[in-house]
């Protein structure tokens, strides 16, 4: 008889503990298997490697690999369906970046909300998109540029990729910013914008820094002005649009990272220290300015604001620009 009181009294015991600690557990375990960033860009790219430079150190405080899965094309719709439609449990997660915010006001329909069914984490980086002209333009300055098309009226034509592209927004909200008229014109990635740019076809062109940091370097093009707020660390003589005469002209291209909605909040926030530690860490920092890439992380609170805000702002630039929906 004392041996199965005894018994009874372990199970008793065993059993409550089981029942104390079993969800903080569970947060505590995560993860127990590698994790996966969907990134919408093709490898690569600035946002390729942005992801995987802070996948990287992530990894290695989390024990686990962290592992990218490129998802190009279709606006982001095709990487985002697939982290949307995921477990929401912290193992599959979303590469967004301004671009999420443009797709929400470029199509028509689409299998997610990007506001209600993702659970930010963080914002990771963010990165410059400047107006370049080429090597024989006479137009030195922001002021130049804007004098021409004051003087004529749709003549000056601005090279940008896409419709509907980031930069080519960013080109038709600087065009509605400075009250002028000039034609946007698209082509179908940077090499061909380049090729414009240094040809002579346009103009000038809006492209992100980055990718064109070599051509800058070389004097086959220049640099007018960026359009964020700051000046680009590797090009501290260029000035923002804003020193240029556009007061409040603020544009830059950001990336960050997002879980299925209903991610449990311990496994989100845990998921939001990793990040800010990857990005404070100098060596992921010095990676990153080296693709011109300013490491910034944020709240889940204040990234949500964010996606709030630029889904805001670019839908009203594509209703101003006459863009059509898809």
């Amino acid at each position: 008889m004392q041996r199965w009181k005894i018994l009874l009294r372990a199970l008793a015991l065993y059993a409550s503990l089981l029942a104390g600690v079993n969800l903080p557990v569970q947060a505590q375990a995560f993860p127990i298997k590698p994790i996966r960033i969907v990134v919408p860009f093709g490898a690569g790219g600035v946002a390729d490697m942005t992801a995987r430079t802070v996948a990287q150190k992530m990894a290695e405080s989390l024990g686990q690999a962290v592992v990218i899965d490129n998802k190009p094309g279709a606006g982001g719709i095709a990487a985002g369906d697939a982290v949307a439609k995921a477990d929401p449990d912290g193992y599959t997660l979303l590469l967004m970046s301004n671009g999420t915010a443009v797709s929400s006001g470029l199509f028509k329909a689409m299998p997610f909300d990007a506001l209600r069914d993702f659970a930010p984490i963080s914002t990771m980086g963010y990165f410059d998109i400047a107006v370049l002209a080429g090597p024989a333009s006479p137009h030195k300055t922001i002021g130049d540029l804007l004098a021409f098309a004051r003087a004529n009226p749709g003549k000056l034509n601005v090279g940008t990729i896409n419709i509907g592209s980031t930069q080519n927004l960013a080109a038709e909200l600087f065009k509605s910013r400075a009250g002028v008229d000039f034609q946007v014109v698209p082509f179908n990635g940077t090499p061909a914008v380049t090729t414009a740019l240094r040809g002579g076809q346009v103009d000038v062109a809006v492209e992100i820094l980055g990718p064109m940091m070599s051509q800058i370097k070389a004097g086959a093009v220049r640099t007018l002005a960026v359009m964020g707020d700051t000046r680009a660390a590797q090009l501290p003589d260029v000035p923002t649009l804003a020193q240029s005469g556009l007061a409040g002209f603020d544009v830059s291209s950001w990336n960050a990272l997002a879980a299925p909605a209903k991610t449990p909040r311990d496994v989100v926030m845990r998921l939001n220290r990793e990040v800010t530690a990857a990005l404070n860490a100098p060596e992921v920092r010095r990676k990153l300015a080296d693709i011109d890439v300013e490491a910034r992380g944020s709240t889940p609170e204040q990234l949500g604001a964010l996606l709030a805000s630029e889904t805001k702002r670019w839908g009203d630039v594509i209703v101003r620009a006459g863009v059509p929906r898809l």
